[in-house]
């Protein structure tokens, strides 16, 4: 197909040499429809297959809101937010979501933004407050639409588009097949694109299965995680308490790691995220919360701690790993009178329990937490220089640094990072007091 000159310009910014099959799919399905499904799993690049079809309907000389993207969760509406600004289009871009300052939102909107992302809660304070307007909005995303039905949003995002008189193109992503779509989303004529069954498996996923003494999973997810050695790995869990009792005795045996679930704040979820994007930490144990929508790339093993409640769940828990033609490892650990699930496509290899223990060693990275960023004008080079004019480092011993809108975070050396916040305490970045500190 020919792509126009203001997507190229998108993917040379993203440093994407060509478009997949899943986006090429979808920027001909919206030029030629209004109303469109894109039906693919997490780790396609579904991302990109909306935002380049709304990059060639927005309009430079309208100065309010033309396209709408609705999220189910804060993580998944700021990763969209990242993808977006990263394309360089010249165009405003606003994420709004619970846990951020309201009033810092309203301000922001008096300079209305070409695109609005955001929680569908979020969105629909905004519409009852009338913080910004809606006459140009033509465009709506609602990106893992089962994901928000699953979350119970249909009250908030059918608000949303009763008040959207002048939409003229909808466009919904989902992870799993439905059988019908609402009415509220106001879809007449759909146009379906089903990459789904094309990528539930992908080509580098091996498929493994590990027997617990007993009903023991604990030490048998202790021993997978020792043979494992250094290797990033997300452990699955159905519920918060088995989260909390992993990680009590990975604290118990020394095994750095962070927690992933519902229960946490909002900060304390990014800070996790945060750490485990930078190598601080290599174990995350989550919920089926982290299965979905989540920025965090090179996953090396999926563990399931307990077995996925569904087949769509067990495919979105295995989307972490092994994306983009990488290889990565499903790991399931059965008690002794567990059966396989049926949902399996294919019998897993059945790894033997270790004998001898070795536990890995941990990262050598601690992250650094400042209480500034994008919004205080704080760059990754201003951290930089800080932590090596001031805080007496070398280039080796930083690490991933990520800034986001009011806060930032360092991977440093960990055997200098007590040092280094010492250093820093009096320190001021952009002419700015910040608090730095090893984060928690």
């Amino acid at each position: 197909m020919q792509i126009p000159e203001r997507i190229q310009n998108a993917l040379l910014k993203l440093k994407i040499q060509k478009l997949n099959e899943i986006q090429i799919a979808s920027m001909e399905a919206n030029r030629d429809h209004n109303d469109v499904i894109l039906l693919a799993p997490t780790g396609s690049g579904k991302t990109l297959a909306f935002l380049l079809p709304i990059l060639t309907l927005l309009k430079p000389n309208v100065n309010q809101v033309q396209t709408m993207i609705l999220a189910p969760s804060r993580e998944l509406a700021l990763q969209i937010e990242q993808v977006a600004k990263a394309m360089g289009t010249g165009y405003k871009i606003t994420c709004c979501y619970g846990g951020h300052p309201f009033k810092a939102e309203k301000d922001t909107l008096k300079n209305p933004p070409a695109i609005i992302i955001g929680t569908p809660g979020r969105i629909a304070d905004h519409l009852r407050r009338g913080t910004f307007e809606i006459d140009s909005l033509q465009t709506l995303v609602i990106d893992e639409f089962d994901k928000a039905l699953e979350l119970g949003f249909e009250e908030e995002m059918s608000f949303i588009i009763a008040q959207l008189n002048n939409l003229q193109k909808r466009i919904l992503t989902s992870a799993t097949k439905m059988e019908v779509i609402p009415d509220f989303t106001g879809i007449s004529e759909l146009k379906e694109i089903n990459f789904l069954q094309l990528h539930n498996v992908p080509s580098g996923l091996k498929l493994k299965a590990m027997r617990a003494e007993g009903t023991d999973k604990l030490e048998a997810v202790f021993r997978l995680l020792c043979k494992i050695g250094k290797e990033a790995t997300i452990i699955f869990c159905n519920h918060r308490d088995a989260v909390d009792r992993i990680s009590s005795i990975l604290n118990d045996r020394g095994l750095a790691h962070d927690v992933f679930h519902g229960g946490l704040e909002q900060e304390d979820r990014e800070r996790a995220l945060a750490k485990f994007r930078n190598g601080s930490y290599r174990i995350l144990i989550a919920t089926d919360l982290a299965a979905r929508g989540l920025d965090i790339p090179e996953i090396r093993n999926v563990i399931h701690y307990q077995l996925a409640t569904t087949g769509d769940a067990y495919i979105h828990r295995n989307g972490r790993t092994a994306r983009m033609n990488a290889e990565g490892t499903s790991y399931l650990i059965l008690a002794e009178e567990d059966t396989l699930p049926t949902y399996l496509d294919s019998e897993p290899e059945w790894e033997e329990m270790p004998e001898e223990l070795e536990l890995p060693e941990n990262p050598k990275w601690a992250t650094l937490y400042f209480g500034g960023g994008k919004k205080h004008k704080i760059s990754k080079g201003d951290i930089v220089g800080l932590l090596i004019q001031k805080g007496l480092l070398l280039k080796d011993d930083i690490g991933l640094i990520e800034v986001q809108d009011l806060a930032s975070f360092a991977a440093v050396n960990k055997t200098k990072a007590h040092k280094t916040v010492a250093l820093l305490r009096n320190e001021k970045i952009k002419k700015q007091k910040v608090k730095i500190d090893i984060s928690r």
